[in-house]
């Protein structure tokens, strides 16, 4: 009775001018089927608990796209299929064990590093610290590395929090998001960064050559958390040296008794590539609309994760939210307007590999800069740079994208990427759920999603703001990324409010409005001179 009655109240609450642009019967199907039915907790213990981390091109990734799609068929989605784009090398690890055996015996917390190989079974070797960042401090150590295990992070006195680890947006905190952002363009920048996308390769030669028989990094974080973050899958990039994550309080300890006498490690990683295919793939299945011109609103989140965790807040949740709403809405049996399209996407841990291939492929292209590197992360730092764009016949197809990766948090608004047109028609849309704490519309844009290449090829592309819960303070990326982090109740209303924003933009009688069309823009600061370290 609670339930009906809180679900009659909230179909109530709107303004006027929301009523005008939202259905309120509509909205009052999708909070019933949202919310007595849901099964986004699931779906999100399905991909977390059963199939586990998804690295791309991995055994579990495969075993994700599949069972993802499989999904979309059993619940009556059409045009189910999977898109392949150029990627690399799968990699999966089987086991690892790393340990102290000198001065005593320790359990060091440890992970491989994505794509680096396999130890030749156990190894066992002094440790030597030897911090290098940049290519220029490969002499310091040239002649000094034979048979060691080097670390090659500079330890740190350690990291004490100051926040709290969890923590739900305050209404002053979300009032400062709105706030608009001017763009800064920097071409040169994007093109110094890429300089410095080979030094691993480069770290990786000079430790062979050097003798070396591993290497070792420290956690970024702290409260013995792993990551195991690592870039080069390419075909033909793949690293000679083993290489391992070390725990900050295991990696502080092994530096100081190596500071004071020898430090033996043990290590052993069992770790497997597979090239069988080396095409990475994105999930495709669409809610037909009626529109004759295959105009369509489209939802995202990528499906593949890092390897340390089970992959849950990121960005598991984000997928179990659009697979639930789109459950929801063939559930209801909607005939919208516009196709609804969901997309599960591939590579973003890489550079947002799986979405840019979609643009390239669907939407834009941007003219490829001659001798630029067009694999792995160069493509990302580079895309943005390049004029003109130009448009594919799917373009004016698109009407709108939105996204979810900002872990498992509640939906508390919707960064509206500059896009005044647009924040009217969203405060509307926000009208029904005000009382479940989503009312703000941000002007400002957000980076580091996949609706960033759809964005900037003009299409009315969003993230939602979410509340950050402990995403960026323990979970992104880590050791602890599993199921038990994971928030039911905002991820059953995130799925209600998404299955609604695309309803209303399916059915819109005009499209969302666009921003003008991107074109090469002046050089922000044409006197600024750029930071020596980055010419290097």
């Amino acid at each position: 009775m609670r339930t009906a009655a809180a679900i009659a109240a909230l179909t109530l609450l709107a303004s006027p001018l929301g009523a005008q642009s939202v259905d309120r019967t509509e909205v009052g199907r999708i909070l019933d089927e949202g919310f007595n039915r849901s099964q986004v907790m699931l779906t999100v213990q399905h991909l977390t608990d059963h199939i586990g981390p998804r690295l791309t091109n991995s055994p579990g990734m495969r075993a994700a796209e599949d069972w993802t799609a499989s999904k979309f068929r059993d619940w009556g989605l059409r045009n189910v299929h999977k898109e392949g784009f150029d990627f690399g090398r799968g990699w999966w690890i089987e086991r690892s064990s790393a340990r102290m055996v000198s001065p005593r015996p320790i359990t060091l917390t440890a992970i491989p590093i994505a794509w680096t190989p396999a130890t030749p079974g156990k190894i066992s070797a002094p440790v030597i610290v030897a911090p290098i960042s940049e290519e220029r401090h490969f002499e310091r150590y040239r002649g000094k590395l034979a048979g060691k295990i080097v670390m090659v992070t500079l330890p740190n006195d350690g990291s004490e929090p100051g926040d709290p680890a969890f923590r739900r947006y305050s209404g002053d905190e979300l009032t400062k998001l709105d706030v608009y952002d001017q763009p800064k363009y920097d071409p040169e920048a994007s093109d110094r960064r890429m300089k410095r996308l080979d030094y691993t390769a480069k770290l990786d030669a000079f430790l062979k050559a050097e003798g070396a028989v591993a290497y070792a990094v420290m956690s970024p974080r702290d409260g013995k958390l792993v990551h195991g973050a690592g870039y080069l899958f390419g075909a033909g990039e793949t690293q000679q040296v083993p290489g391992v994550e070390i725990a900050a309080e295991d990696y502080r300890r092994l530096a100081r008794l190596a500071k004071q006498g020898p430090a033996v490690v043990e290590l052993e990683n069992v770790v497997h590539f597979v090239d069988t295919d080396t095409k990475a793939y994105n999930i495709i299945a669409d809610i037909p609309g009626s529109d004759a011109s295959g105009a369509y609103v489209m939802a995202g989140a990528h499906l593949d994760s890092w390897v340390a965790g089970d992959g849950a807040v990121d960005n598991g949740a984000g997928v179990a939210m659009v697979m639930e709403a789109a459950r929801i809405l063939q559930a209801m049996g909607v005939k919208p307007k516009r196709t609804i399209r969901f997309a599960l996407w591939s590579g973003e841990e890489q550079g947002l590999l799986g979405s840019m291939a979609y643009v390239e492929q669907h939407i834009a292209t941007r003219q490829r800069k001659p001798g630029a590197p067009e694999t792995g992360l160069a493509r990302f730092y580079g895309w943005a740079n390049r004029w003109p764009i130009t448009r594919q016949p799917g373009h004016d197809k698109l009407a709108a994208y939105f996204n979810l990766d900002n872990g498992s948090g509640k939906i508390r608004g919707i960064y509206a990427e500059g896009n005044a047109a647009a924040v009217p028609i969203f405060r509307d849309w926000f009208a029904p759920f005000g009382s479940m704490g989503a009312n703000t519309v941000a002007i400002r844009g957000t980076g580091g999603t996949d609706h960033v290449f759809f964005s900037a090829v003009g299409i009315p592309a969003f993230q939602f703001v979410q509340d950050p819960l402990d995403y960026g303070s323990r979970l992104h990326h880590t050791s602890i990324d599993t199921f038990d982090h994971i928030k039911p109740a905002d991820m059953r209303q995130g799925a209600v409010i998404l299955a609604s924003f695309l309803l209303n933009a399916a059915n819109a009688d005009k499209a969302l409005p666009r921003k003008p069309f991107p074109t090469e823009p002046n050089v922000t600061d044409p006197f600024a001179y750029p930071n020596p370290d980055d010419l290097d």
